[in-house]
C-alpha cells in the first residue's frame, strides 16, 4: 500500500507482520529469556550494538508488535509498554528529570497522578509546580523556573473532564525549550492525535480504552521523535551526554530520534522494571482490533446520556464537552471532531448523599475503581480514586465533591438511560 494507512486498519493490521508460515496472530513470548549462539552475540546486545530481544525484563516481541501499533496510531516514532499507566507517567517525566529538577502540570488530572507527582516524585527531589490549565500563556509561563525540564496534561482530563488546549500548551512548553508530555488516554488515538497539535510525548494507560474489557493493567509511552534534545542539551544531560552504565554511549547521537525511548527502555526499565506481561500485551492487542469501532460506540452513548441528564430536573449540573453549551466545547470540536470519550460528570441536586444514594440504587452500571471500559460504571471521586486529597486540592483538581463519574459503556443506550431513570426516582 502506497498511502498511509486509516487508524481503523492500523487497529486491525499493524505491529506484526507474518511471514510465511509464521502465526496469523500475535503470538503471546511467553518466556523471560531468548538463546543466541555465541558470547560475543550476546555481548553486542548489552552494549546496545545490535537490536534483538535477550530478556524480557527490558523488551519482548509480543510487546513491541503492539508497542509499535499504538506508536503507529498515534503517529510517533517509537513506544514502550509499562506495567500500569502511572508507571507511563513516571518514567516519562523520570527519564528527562533528575533530583533537584521541576516540571509544570496541569491541575485538572487524575487524582493518582497528582499524588504521584506532588507527593511521591517530590520525594524524590523532583518538584513540581500545579497550574490551572485555562490560565493565559502568561500565567501558566510564570511557573516555569531555569531547572523546568517538562510542561504536562491530560487531553481529557479525569474526572474533571476539562479539554487541553494542546496548541497553548505546546506553545508554551516549546517557548521555554522543553517537551509537551501530554496523556491522551480518555480520547485515544482514535479521537484526538496530539502529536498533530504540537506535543511531543504521550503517554497512555492501556488499560482503559485501548484494552477495553477490563482485563489488563497497562501502560504506555510514545514519542514523536520531534522534539530537538540536542538543541538544549543543557536541559538534557540524561540524553546528550555520556551513559557511564553503556560505556559513554550518547542516546541522542547513537539513536537519533529513538534517543528517548531507547533510553526509557534500556536504562529506566533495565533497573526499575515496570515491564507489561506479555500476556497483558497479548490481551491489550486484542482490545486495540476493535478500539476504532468502540470509541464512536462510546461517544454517541454518552452524548445521549448527558443530552438526557440536561433535560432531568433532578440533575444540578452535567459536563461533558460534547454538549453545546458546555466550557469546553469549541475546544472539543477543535481537537476532537468526531467524538471525545464516553465519561460524563453529573451532580445531583442534594449533593454528596444524593450522589451516593443514587449510585447505590443502579442496576446495570457498576460501582466499580475502573473506567472506560465496554460495561457502563460509576464512582463518586471525592469518595474513591480521590478520597486522600483534601477539599482545597480536590476543588484544585476540578472534583467537586458531589461529581459522579460515569463511564458509559456500549450497550444499548435505552438500557443505560432506563437504569439511570429508575435510580434517580428511587
Amino acid at each position: 500500500m502506497n498511502k498511509p494507512m486509516k487508524r481503523g486498519t492500523i487497529c486491525v493490521q499493524a505491529g506484526w507482520d507474518p511471514k510465511k508460515g509464521d502465526p496469523r496472530v500475535l503470538p503471546i513470548y511467553q518466556s523471560t529469556t531468548f538463546k543466541y549462539e555465541t558470547s560475543e552475540q550476546m555481548a553486542r546486545l548489552f552494549d546496545l550494538e545490535d537490536s534483538g530481544y535477550f530478556y524480557t525484563r527490558l523488551q519482548n516481541p509480543t510487546n513491541d508488535a503492539v508497542a509499535s501499533k499504538i506508536a503507529a496510531l498515534e503517529g510517533g516514532v517509537a513506544a514502550m509498554l509499562t506495567s500500569s499507566g502511572q508507571a507511563a507517567n513516571y518514567y516519562a517525566l523520570f527519564n528527562i528529570c533528575q533530583k533537584g529538577d521541576h516540571f509544570v502540570c496541569s491541575s485538572a488530572i487524575y487524582g493518582g497522578t497528582f499524588n504521584l507527582f506532588g507527593v511521591t516524585m517530590k520525594k524524590m527531589g523532583i518538584d513540581v509546580t500545579f497550574v490551572n490549565p485555562d490560565a493565559s500563556e502568561e500565567e501558566i509561563s510564570a511557573a516555569f523556573r531555569p531547572n523546568t525540564k517538562a510542561l504536562f496534561g491530560e487531553t481529557i482530563s479525569n474526572p474533571s473532564l476539562e479539554v487541553l488546549d494542546i496548541e497553548k500548551f505546546a506553545r508554551i512548553a516549546h517557548n521555554h525549550g522543553v517537551p509537551l508530555i501530554v496523556d491522551n488516554t480518555f480520547p485515544t488515538p482514535i479521537n484526538c492525535r496530539p502529536f498533530e497539535w504540537g506535543a511531543d510525548i504521550v503517554v497512555h494507560s492501556t488499560t482503559k480504552y485501548m484494552d477495553g474489557h477490563a482485563t489488563s493493567v497497562g501502560g504506555a509511552i510514545v514519542d514523536s521523535g520531534n522534539f530537538d534534545w540536542e538543541a538544549h542539551a543543557d536541559k538534557f544531560p540524561g540524553l546528550c551526554t555520556p551513559d557511564e552504565s553503556y560505556h559513554g554511549l550518547t542516546y541522542t547521537k547513537t539513536f537519533g530520534k529513538m534517543a528517548y525511548i531507547t533510553k526509557a527502555t534500556a536504562q529506566l526499565m533495565r533497573d526499575l522494571g515496570s515491564i507489561q506481561s506479555p500476556m497483558n500485551a497479548f490481551l491489550l492487542n486484542l482490545g486495540l482490533e476493535t478500539l476504532h469501532l468502540r470509541m464512536p460506540r462510546h461517544c454517541q452513548n454518552a452524548q445521549a446520556v448527558a443530552e438526557y441528564l440536561e433535560k432531568n430536573d433532578r440533575v444540578a449540573w452535567v459536563n461533558y464537552c460534547g454538549l453545546p453549551g458546555n466550557k469546553y466545547y469549541e475546544l472539543a470540536q477543535k481537537y476532537m471532531p468526531d467524538g471525545s470519550c464516553g465519561v460524563v460528570s453529573f451532580g445531583l441536586k442534594g449533593g454528596r448523599d444524593i450522589a451516593i444514594s443514587f449510585m447505590d440504587h443502579l442496576k446495570l452500571a457498576a460501582i466499580v475503581t475502573h473506567v472506560a471500559d465496554a460495561r457502563t460504571c460509576v464512582l463518586h471521586p471525592a469518595s474513591h480514586t480521590h478520597r486522600q486529597l483534601t477539599d482545597e486540592q480536590l476543588i484544585e483538581a476540578g472534583v467537586r465533591p458531589d461529581l459522579i463519574r460515569f463511564s458509559v459503556g456500549i450497550e444499548n443506550v435505552d438500557d443505560i438511560i432506563a437504569d439511570i431513570e429508575q435510580a434517580l426516582k428511587a
